[in-house]
């Protein structure tokens, strides 16, 4: 893994516990439509954060602002900022940022259809100069199934063993902060517990830092040390994972544990709206 700047004075030692931190960011896209709404979260070093929430919240545009993909969208980040490792990156383009040690897997898996196993991890090393000598093999010995099939055309393999791929092609990156987005999109409920297994793998082997943004929030808050809810471009609520799997709100909206019967907006809950961060 590339090494880290020289360490900052002592006086910012609490703002480098966390890797990545957004500050109020506003996202708009095509100068008129208003996605994210002063969103504001952190991402401890080391630790998996889960970024939860349903469709149309704000979840895989939050990845893109950070991973610096929102310009081929028609998107901007008009306000706020996006700080990695004590620098600021709101405005950099999304190549500089791989450089710095962010990587995404995006929704859908997006592998190299028609290269080979091996040859879509190689392509993951792209920016390293093609790697070094042993990432294949640790990539190999974090997600197995791969070693199998590395002659393999990727566009025939299956929803599980491509997701599995995606995420093997960004360890080849060597990130420092690795980004899923929506992992468990498509997999029948074997392979989800195999892809969260795997990321949680990866945290605990290489202390990889992890963001992943899901709807399957039970999965998520399983291996997540720490999460947030979003709804429509906001932060809602926010919590360590065991308390939010403990919140009955939480329980009811997201887990699906509570009294289904008589369902309102999450935003609609006194209780809830107690828990809001923002004025």
């Amino acid at each position: 893994m590339a090494g880290s700047p020289a360490a900052p004075a002592a006086g910012a030692a609490t703002a480098t516990a966390d890797l990545l931190t957004l500050n109020n960011i506003e996202v708009i896209y095509d100068d008129v439509i208003l996605v994210l709404r002063g969103q504001s979260l952190s991402v401890p070093q080391g630790k998996i954060v889960a970024l939860l929430g349903s469709n149309g919240a704000g979840k895989s545009t939050t990845l893109k602002a950070i991973s610096g993909l929102l310009p081929t969208e028609h998107g901007e980040v008009t306000d706020g900022s996006i700080i990695f490792d004590g620098q600021n990156i709101t405005h950099l383009d999304a190549a500089a940022r791989v450089k710095l040690g962010l990587a995404l897997c995006m929704e859908g898996r997006h592998v190299f259809e028609h290269l080979t196993v091996e040859e879509n991890l190689r392509a993951g090393a792209y920016f390293r100069g093609g790697g070094e000598p042993g990432d294949l093999e640790q990539v190999y010995h974090l997600l197995p199934k791969l070693a199998d099939m590395t002659a393999r055309v990727a566009g025939y393999l299956s929803g599980g063993e491509q997701q599995m791929l995606a995420i093997g092609r960004a360890l080849m990156a060597k990130p420092r902060l690795l980004m899923l987005d929506e992992p468990s999109l498509g997999l029948a409920p074997l392979l989800v517990k195999d892809i969260f297994g795997f990321i949680k793998r990866i945290n605990d082997e290489l202390g990889l830092t992890v963001l992943v943004i899901e709807q399957n929030a039970r999965r998520a808050l399983e291996v997540a040390d720490h999460g947030y809810i979003m709804e429509q471009g906001r932060i809602v609520l926010e919590g360590s994972a065991q308390e939010l799997r403990e919140n009955p709100d939480v329980k009811e909206f997201y887990l699906g544990l509570g009294d289904s019967g008589n369902r309102k907006s999450f935003r609609d809950v006194k209780h809830y709206k107690r828990r809001k961060r923002w004025l």
